[in-house]
């Protein structure tokens, strides 16, 4: 099933760190006081709407957008501004990247500022040919079609030859409607429906051992 991939597609967050980082909880933090600040609300209300806006929307900043029409670098700027001292550098999965065949990118809901960040902690940064971010995909993020249209058309590439990889189940199935071959890095972050798992071709709980395991 893999010899035809020639694009390896990563997601960032949750997907090339583990989820145990936590990373994520430092920028969930920053969206909810974001949102108590703008809608002058205390933090446990502001908590429940960002969610509210992330699970109706995709991001909570698709949400913020669509309902307030605020300014997305703003948005981003402030929730993005976090230490970054719980990832560590993850050479085994350099190597293994770094042994793939074909091209390498970066799918993130985040912007391009923060996934440099991110991947340079991790000793990632020359890892990738590209980062396609959320202002590539003109602010509609995944699992919206138009993202993954985006990303192809942008990169040329074919998805009978390319390879998704992505924590959140549900980024998967765009992936897959459009000829993707699909691995949910299952560790916890959002589980898959169990009604139906058929857009999903690989699961690992360690995207490291798995692409070590192909290799």
């Amino acid at each position: 099933m893999l010899a035809p991939i020639r694009n390896w597609i990563f997601d960032l967050d949750n997907t090339l760190y583990p989820a145990s980082a936590d990373l994520f909880a430092r920028i969930d933090v920053k969206m909810t006081a974001y949102v108590a600040d703008l809608l002058g609300t205390d933090l446990q209300e502001a908590h429940r709407i960002q969610k509210a806006y992330f699970l109706g929307h995709g991001t909570t900043l698709a949400g913020l957008m669509k309902e307030h029409k605020i300014d997305p670098h703003h948005y981003l700027d402030f929730v993005h501004d976090i230490e970054m001292d719980v990832l560590e550098q993850n050479l085994p999965l350099a190597a293994a990247i770094a042994k793939l065949p074909g091209r390498k990118i970066v799918f993130t809901n985040g912007d391009a500022p923060y996934a440099r960040r991110v991947l340079d902690r991790l000793g990632l940064g020359a890892s990738f040919e590209a980062i396609h971010d959320i202002h590539a995909m003109a602010l509609m993020p995944k699992p919206a079609p138009s993202a993954y249209a985006g990303l192809c058309a942008a990169f040329g590439i074919d998805p009978a030859q390319s390879l998704f990889a992505d924590d959140m189940a549900r980024n998967l199935a765009p992936a897959k409607a459009i000829g993707m071959t699909t691995v949910w890095v299952d560790n916890g972050s959002e589980q898959a429906a169990d009604s139906d798992r058929s857009f999903i071709d690989h699961t690992t709980h360690d995207l490291t051992h798995w692409l070590e395991g192909i290799l």
